[in-house]
């Protein structure tokens, strides 16, 4: 949209006592310089609370399954073997180039 029809779809018309903008969408553009509003939402804030009440418990859920596989992996695992300065041991050259 060019800034001469922005312009002008922003400009409260006489008739409507509204902007062409506000006629098609319910509200005016932002502008990019308003302050912010200083009335709280309760709405908004009450679905904030309620979003991090639902993440915090899903972050708890991944932690205690994290847990269980990492018990239930390590239960199967043998400890590896163990070297030393000095062993000897044979190398693969399979992946080598």
């Amino acid at each position: 949209m060019g800034t001469a029809e922005f312009a002008y779809n922003n400009k409260i018309h006489s008739a409507t006592k509204v902007s062409p903008f506000e006629t098609n969408y319910g509200q005016n553009p932002r502008m990019g310089f308003e302050g912010k509003r200083k009335k709280k939402y309760k709405a908004a804030e009450r679905f904030v609370e309620r979003m991090k009440r639902i993440q915090k418990k899903a972050k708890a859920a991944l932690k205690k399954a994290q847990k269980e596989i990492k018990r239930f992996t390590d239960r199967k695992r043998s400890k590896g073997k163990e070297y030393r300065v000095g062993d000897l041991v044979l190398l693969s050259t399979k992946d080598l180039k």
